[in-house]
């Protein structure tokens, strides 16, 4: 991935308090419904924030620096600065070999901020990491524990995380392990769908497997253009921590627009907005039972404990999965209908619009 395929979108940041963020956020109970709960969590503070790239891009410019401080470290009360950090991040080749380099030079630049002073509970060292640097901070935060660093000292926030215990492809694969939940103060944002963040839990549900590999593109490339208001409304995930009292960390999911698979279609003049629309309920809902439900694209079980791969779900109710795409069916014909019947809406989705879904 290059630099070239993020389009930039900067988004207004969040209120900021003295010390403390106070922010409302919609929080789903498992079962595709949402509440709104009001989090007050300690401040990202003044410290130094290191800036690591994902894969493909090992020294970040100033403008994606820029963007993760705006969409994400000044939202969470950030008021430091920051520094960018090379690490390796090599692409496909030598994966094992890039995230254990990566680990010990981000782990050394912690330490070097710690043994220089001025690093406290109320200004810890931030560690931002995307894709490949995200996964890597998980043998970060082992080594920085086994080094006696006080979990107060450190924050990482980390986006399109590919070890999330529940999601990540590499962690529900087993090749690496996942993220912990509880040695560091850690906020995770993954996209809806994203493939090496939320990977289906159930792969034999072809749809939702080509979905997912599609959203590799419409959707992990999307972190540093995403609306911030997106990423204020993302939805805080059973089993974090604001939620149970327990562990370090917050998962969030940032609810997809469109559905990847069927993005394609908005690529086609005219007709191409009333085939989405058409397909788009039903085809939303089978994608959906690769994550063991019908409401939503992500696992509902607890973000913060790792869930295996199954042959298919086992918890659901049939009668009710097939209602569901009956209304979907119905949903799908009425909005393409209305569609045909409005055609000047066919005009208001350039087709440049539709190639930055694909992250170009």
């Amino acid at each position: 991935m290059s630099l070239a395929t993020l389009p930039i979108i900067m988004g207004a940041a969040g209120a900021v308090t003295a010390g403390m963020v106070a922010t409302v956020v919609p929080v789903s109970d498992g079962g595709g419904h949402r509440t709104e709960v009001r989090l007050t969590a300690g401040a990202l503070g003044g410290g130094t924030a290191l800036i690591l790239g994902p894969s493909g891009i090992p020294t970040p410019p100033q403008r994606y620096a820029d963007l993760a401080h705006d969409l994400y470290l000044q939202p969470h009360g950030f008021t430091g600065s920051m520094e960018i950090l090379t690490t390796p991040e090599r692409l496909f080749f030598d994966k094992a070999g890039s995230r254990i380099e990566g680990a010990e030079i981000v782990t050394a630049a912690v330490l070097q901020q710690i043994a220089g002073g001025g690093v406290s509970a109320d200004d810890p060292v931030v560690v931002f990491g995307y894709s490949q640097s995200a996964g890597f901070s998980t043998l970060t935060m082992q080594q920085l524990q086994d080094e006696g660093v006080p979990s107060d000292l450190v924050r990482f926030m980390l986006v399109g995380d590919p070890v999330a215990p529940n999601g990540g492809i590499w962690s529900s694969l087993g090749v690496f392990p996942a993220t912990p939940d509880n040695l560091y103060p850690t906020d995770i944002y993954n996209f809806e769908y994203d493939g090496f963040a939320d990977f289906p839990r159930y792969p034999l549900n072809l749809p939702s497997v080509l979905n997912a590999l599609m959203g590799v593109f419409t959707q992990h490339l999307q972190y540093l253009s995403v609306d911030a208001d997106q990423i204020s409304n993302a939805v805080l995930l059973p089993g974090s921590a604001d939620l149970t009292g327990e562990g370090l960390t917050n998962y969030y999911m940032i609810q997809a627009q469109t559905l990847p698979l069927l993005s394609p279609l908005l690529l086609l003049p005219g007709i191409g907005q009333p085939l989405y629309d058409l397909l788009e309920p039903a085809m939303r809902i089978l994608v959906n039972l690769g994550y063991g439900n019908i409401a939503d694209g992500w696992s509902p079980g607890p973000a913060n404990l790792e869930a295996p791969l199954g042959l298919f779900p086992t918890d659901l109710d049939w009668s009710a999965v097939g209602q569901a795409l009956i209304e979907g069916a119905q949903q799908g014909l009425q909005n393409a209908v209305n569609d045909l019947f409005q055609p000047w809406t066919l005009l208001t989705t350039p087709l440049v619009d539709a190639v930055s879904w694909f992250g170009f």
